[in-house]
């Protein structure tokens, strides 16, 4: 049994009992997989089926476009983030869970029983294109409330772990994309998948989004919240605060995530499902295998994802994180020589090699965003953070990647850009103090509120 004087809350005071805090880790992590596989999938189908079925009238450039779609969403994100940040540092952070969840399903849903370019012309890429920017606006809202109901409820000695729980989500959500694809395509081969065997996993949303709610709806508001409302010190304009006191610390932060974020886009954009199965590419692979490495791969993240976050409670996490550039930077190195081999083996061990270094960047991620801001414009602080990461990394790497080839030839163009985007993530890391174990209660906003970086005030 734990002891409560070592048993610390993140507000400074006793823990919640440890039932309550296993309800929501579970909470957690079943609301971002259900979201994140609704995500992912689309940015699977983007590469495999969404350029012939909806950009054909674009003849070469359709994958290219296909792959901007995936983009576009990123742009939106702000947006999520934005708003459930003003909403969850004023009403909340249960509330924007609930929401972003029923959003996020609507979209994918809908496009499901989206008719195609050949049955209504133009108009189906337009609303193709619509639907990709309300999951932007759900994705950018999601991820900073999972992340403050984990870390918020989690003892002060365990936040890595906690934190950890919605970061699996993304790779469950992958997991689970992949799998549901790949047993698809199985099921429903060839051009019958092409022509209506695509729509049964978006379809599949509509059970998982019953779940994912049914699961929120149980879980209780974040104590650090419940502190503040009871003070009634919600701030009114909790962007125009964090913006006027924290501004570079919000680039900074972004440009952490998106040292991982461009790297990790290679598989959960679509881009490796895409370069390895072009029969007019370099390796021509069939679909369901890739679709199968893929997965295993997500398993991989799965693990290291969890690892890190429990290794960070032990030596911190800017510590964990330089350990996670370094292994990712190997991950990059040996990633496309083994692809290129053109065998399956091969292209599943670079992408299990390359998941590992991803984990170890993520894993901690929630309870060092967390750590960074204070209470009353916590949300609004990991969540922009987090919306600007996936724009300057993953939003367009794939289609980035996409014309790097094109021009060079090579996919050696494409390491390099990855490595570079690895470094930017190793350096954003070092211009940050490690923070901790710091209390996150509103009674400790002041502290909170001294800048965590190295350099400046």
């Amino acid at each position: 049994m734990s002891n409560p004087a070592q048993d610390e809350h993140a507000s400074g005071r006793t823990a919640p009992p440890s039932s309550d805090r296993r309800r929501v880790a579970f909470a957690t992590v079943v609301g971002t997989t259900v979201e994140w596989y609704d995500f992912f999938v689309y940015a699977s189908a983007a590469g495999l089926v969404f350029g012939k079925l909806f950009f054909s009238g674009l003849g070469a450039n359709s994958t290219l476009v296909s792959f901007a779609t995936v983009g576009v969403s990123f742009l939106f994100r702000p947006l999520g983030a934005f708003l459930a940040g003003h909403f969850g540092d004023k009403y909340g952070r249960r509330v924007v869970l609930v929401l972003t969840l029923i959003l996020m399903g609507a979209a994918t849903t809908l496009i499901g029983v989206l008719p195609t370019f050949d049955q209504i012309g133009v108009l189906a890429p337009v609303l193709l294109i619509l639907l990709r920017v309300l999951q932007g606006v759900s994705a950018g809202g999601e991820w900073g409330g999972a992340v403050l109901m984990a870390v918020e409820h989690a003892p002060s000695k365990r936040r890595g772990l906690f934190g950890a729980s919605p970061q699996i989500g993304v790779p469950l959500g992958l997991l689970l994309a992949s799998g549901v694809l790949a047993l698809t395509s199985l099921l429903v081969p060839g051009q019958a998948f092409l022509d209506w065997g695509w729509r049964i996993p978006f379809l599949l949303s509509v059970g998982l989004i019953l779940v994912g709610h049914y699961v929120r709806r149980r879980v209780e508001e974040s104590p650090v919240f419940r502190e503040i409302a009871q003070r009634r010190e919600q701030t009114r304009t909790p962007i125009v605060r964090l913006f006027r006191k924290h501004a570079v610390l919000v680039l900074v932060a972004a440009l952490v995530f998106a040292g991982n974020n461009a790297v990790g886009y290679m598989t959960t954009g679509g881009y490796i499902q895409n370069y390895a199965t072009n029969p007019k590419g370099p390796i021509g692979l069939d679909r369901g295998p890739v679709l199968w490495a893929v997965t295993a791969s997500a398993a991989t993240w799965l693990i290291s994802t969890w690892a890190a976050g429990a290794v960070s409670d032990r030596i911190g996490r800017r510590r964990t994180y330089v350990i996670g550039w370094i292994a990712q930077l190997a991950g990059v190195a040996v990633l496309f020589p083994l692809v290129d081999t053109g065998n399956i083996v091969f292209l599943a061990l670079g992408l299990i090699i390359l998941s590992i270094g991803l984990g170890f960047t993520y894993g901690q991620q929630a309870a060092f965003y967390a750590e960074l801001f204070p209470a009353s414009i916590r949300f609004s602080g990991v969540s922009i953070s987090y919306a600007l990461g996936a724009i300057l990394g993953g939003a367009f790497a794939p289609t980035i990647a996409t014309a790097l080839v094109d021009a060079t030839g090579t996919s050696v163009s494409v390491a390099v850009y990855l490595a570079g985007m690895t470094v930017v993530g190793l350096i954003a890391t070092l211009l940050l103090r490690d923070r901790s174990g710091i209390p996150l209660g509103p009674d400790h906003e002041a502290e909170q509120a001294v800048s965590p970086l190295r350099f400046g005030k």
